[in-house]
Formats: C-alpha cells, sequence, structure tokens
C-alpha cells in the first residue's frame, strides 16, 4: 500500500476453506476519511470474468450450451465473420479463453502488434539472465541489466520512481474505458465492436479482450432464458455471495468506496464517472474479498471433491463437477499471462503448472489466479490448491477445499498485486504446515 500509493486496500485469506484473515488498510472515502473494513466493496474488474465462466460451466454441464457451436446459434444479433476472406466462426470455447480475434479497447491492430513485439523482445532478453541468476548461490546474484527492468516494467511489477499508479499506464489511455452510456442490456451493448473486423483468424493467435466476454455475456442470458444479470445474481446468491452486485452508479450501495487515481502533476483525485454497463461479464462487478473467498472456495472444492471417495456419501457435491473444473483450469496452446511468465491462459483463468527444473532450487507451484484492473481500481483473486495426500483423502482424515486463497482489491488503477497475493498464499501455506509438524 505505502509503495503504490495506493489510498484504501482489501485483503483476504481462507485456508482449508476457513476465512483466517481479513482486514481493510487505508480509506474507502478519502475525502470524508472512511476507513477500509473488511465489508467494504471495490471495483473487482477483470475477476468478474471468472465469474461469468462459472456461469458458462454451469450452463455446459446442464446441456444447455455448446461451447464449440457458433455464437450465433444463441446470438444471431452478432454477425458472422470473415477473415481475410474466409468465412470464420468463434465459439464460446475460444472467447473464454480470448482466441476469437475479437479486439479489445485498441482499435489499431498495427499498434497492438507492435505492443505485443516489443514485450516480447523484452522477454526474451531477460530469459538467459533469469536462467543464469536461478542458478546463482545467494550472494552471487547479477546486477539488474536493463533488460530485466524492461521485462519488470512491462509486468506492472514494479513502477518507474518518477510514476505513480493510475497514470501514465497506456492501457487506461483508451477511450473506451470512459464511456458514460448507459446501456439497457447486454445485446444492445453488442453495437460497440460487433462490426469491427476480427484481428486474426479465431483459434490461431491470443489477444486478451473484455468485449469477447461482453458476447459472451449475450450467450448466457440467451442459453439460460434469463438477462444476463439477473442469472449472475441469483448465481450468486447460490454461491452465498450476498455482497457482490452490479457496478450501478445509480443504486446505493451500503459500504461502496470510492475509486482514485493520480493526474499528471502526481496528486491523487477522484477517478473520472464511468458506466460500466457494457461490459458486465469482463469487469462490472462489485464484490468484498470475503465473497471472493467464499467463490473461490466454491471452486477449490468442487475441484477437489472427487478425490474423497470414502466418505460414505456424507460429502455434498460441489457447484461445478470436478472435471468441469480440472476443464477450466488446463492451460490452452497459443495462449499467454502478462501477469505471471510462468502461467497460460486457460478458460477465464491463468494456470501456472507444477514444475522444478533444478534440485533445491525454486519450486513452481500450481495455482490458478486472475488479476483485474478498472478506472480507480485493481484486484487479484488467487487459488493455491494443497497436494493431496492419498493417504489423508482415503482414511478420511480431511475434507475438501484444502489450499489457500487470497483476495486483494484496492481503490486505486494500475496496481499489479499477483506476486503480493503468491507471497501471501505460500506464507500461509507454509504455516499451515508448520503447525502440522509442532
Amino acid at each position: 500500500q505505502d509503495e503504490a500509493g495506493i489510498p484504501g486496500i482489501l485483503v483476504g485469506v481462507s485456508v482449508d476453506g476457513k476465512e483466517v484473515w481479513s482486514e481493510g488498510l487505508g480509506y474507502a472515502d478519502v475525502e470524508n476519511r472512511v476507513v477500509c473494513k473488511p465489508e467494504t466493496i471495490m471495483r473487482i474488474a477483470s475477476i468478474s470474468k471468472c465469474l461469468t465462466m462459472m456461469a458458462v460451466a454451469k450452463l455446459w454441464e446442464e446441456g444447455k450450451l455448446d461451447l464449440d457451436a457458433p455464437v450465433q446459434k444463441y446470438v444471431p444479433e452478432f454477425p458472422e465473420k470473415v477473415y481475410e476472406g474466409e468465412k470464420v466462426a468463434i465459439t464460446t470455447r475460444l472467447l473464454v479463453s480470448h482466441l476469437s480475434g475479437i479486439r479489445h479497447y485498441e482499435k489499431d491492430i498495427t499498434k497492438v502488434k507492435e505492443e505485443k513485439e516489443k514485450a516480447n523482445r523484452a522477454f526474451k532478453l531477460t530469459k538467459p539472465c533469469q536462467d543464469k541468476e536461478q542458478k546463482e548461490k545467494e550472494g552471487k546474484g547479477l546486477e539488474k541489466t536493463d533488460p530485466v527492468k524492461l521485462r519488470r516494467e512491462h509486468e506492472g511489477e514494479i513502477k518507474s520512481r518518477n510514476t505513480k499508479p493510475g497514470r501514465g499506464d497506456k492501457e487506461f489511455d483508451q477511450e473506451e474505458y470512459y464511456l458514460k452510456e448507459k446501456f439497457e442490456g447486454v445485446i444492445e451493448s453488442l453495437k460497440i465492436f460487433k462490426n469491427d473486423p476480427l484481428f486474426f483468424k479465431p483459434g490461431s493467435q491470443f489477444l486478451y479482450s473484455t468485449y469477447g466476454f461482453t458476447l459472451l455475456s449475450a450467450v448466457v442470458e440467451r442459453v439460460s432464458g434469463q438477462k444476463f444479470t439477473d442469472y449472475m445474481l441469483k448465481m450468486f446468491r447460490d454461491l452465498d455471495m450476498l455482497s457482490t452486485v452490479l457496478d450501478d452508479n445509480e443504486a446505493m450501495i451500503y459500504n461502496r468506496a470510492r475509486c482514485y487515481v493520480y493526474n499528471k502533476k502526481g496528486r491523487l483525485v477522484n477517478a473520472p464517472y464511468v458506466d460500466n454497463s457494457y461490459k458486465w461479464a469482463g469487469g462490472g462487478f462489485l464484490s468484498s474479498v470475503g465473497d471472493l473467498l467464499k467463490f473461490g472456495n466454491a471452486l477449490l472444492y468442487s475441484y477437489q471433491a472427487g478425490q474423497f471417495k470414502n466418505t460414505d456419501g456424507k460429502l455434498l457435491p460441489g457447484y461445478l463437477k470436478p472435471d468441469t473444473v480440472a476443464m477450466m483450469w488446463t492451460p490452452v496452446p497459443k495462449t499467454e499471462v502478462s501477469w505471471d511468465r510462468d502461467g497460460k491462459y486457460a478458460m477465464a483463468w491463468a494456470v501456472v503448472e507444477k514444475k522444478q527444473q533444478y534440485g533445491c532450487c525454486r519450486q513452481q507451484r500450481h495455482y490458478a489466479s486472475h488479476t483485474g484492473g478498472a478506472v480507480g481500481a485493481s484486484s487479484v483473486l488467487l487459488i493455491l490448491p494443497e497436494e493431496l495426500d492419498s493417504e489423508a483423502i482415503d482414511t478420511g482424515l480431511v475434507t475438501p477445499p484444502r489450499g489457500v486463497i487470497v483476495s486483494i482489491i484496492c481503490n486505486m488503477q494500475s496496481v499489479s498485486l499477483n506476486s503480493t497475493a503468491l507471497k501471501i498464499a505460500r506464507e500461509f501455506d507454509k504455516e499451515k504446515w508448520a503447525q502440522y509438524i509442532d
């Protein structure tokens, strides 16, 4: 909080299904000196994509949604697409992994390609340095080279000393972040991008696209037979997420925090007014850290429930089937993750797989996460599953969910939180095993 100059931040941690830490630090409202508390509600930005994926998975399990059918089967209002003279199909499966070719906020494909090439060059330059650094003994660390600095600046983990979060971030230069129009329904919001050309042939490349999730919300609406927002709010009730609501400016939402940015002079100011009704599915929900922990535990329980066979029927089923969550957390080829280069994108989640290259060196734990960046807000939800011991499962000594979940939300944009969440998760995981040993 101090390093990034964040007015208010919320942190929540659960271990094995129990919330063990929930705290608000700083101010939810700077002008009125309202302090943050665990119940404070903030914009969760792109974690909204994970919530939408839960709805998609449920509808797929119920046999109502075909992940591989062209989206026009459900949303004929979205025009059929042609790429380089060839008719192409966009499916739900491609949408949830950002492989559809639908643009993000940047309309100029040349600029998108330039930024991507620049980022890849910086990463390739640092890779040899990182591999060498990893093998070095402690105390013989390499000096941080310019390429390392380039990569870190790209990933946002370390900000330049001359800038503050909330300004100087090219991502937030895009005009469409600041739309003020209120859309009455998800079908209407398709008009923003539905007639724009695709950036590439669907399935051939990865391009993170919030608009892809706007189209996805239209699919959910048609398949469920309910308004997208109604369907989602009912799902939140089923998951006991009673503080998770639409980011609606008109509604009275108790404990809602204000949002902030830094202006060009480096002063803290109120974030500009925006209406997020054009992107409910991809970045339009508000929540508390406690609700996000409940959501993470519902997923973790669903993921692990199938591994506990000898429970004499006492174990309730998960909200989703174990195989469904396993599918959601399976890395998809051709994808990438900006907030953790060790990971791949899966289905509305980033996934890092278990890996260890050298003995007595860094161990890469299996975890799933998603970050979020909105006008005046940043967020992360990270799930670190426990590697279950077969003996403990068979003897019924433990029950799901087993693992650590971390949620962090703050009322300042352009703050990278994934590495912080991972450090917190590892600390609580270490503490858990230390208690077992004692």
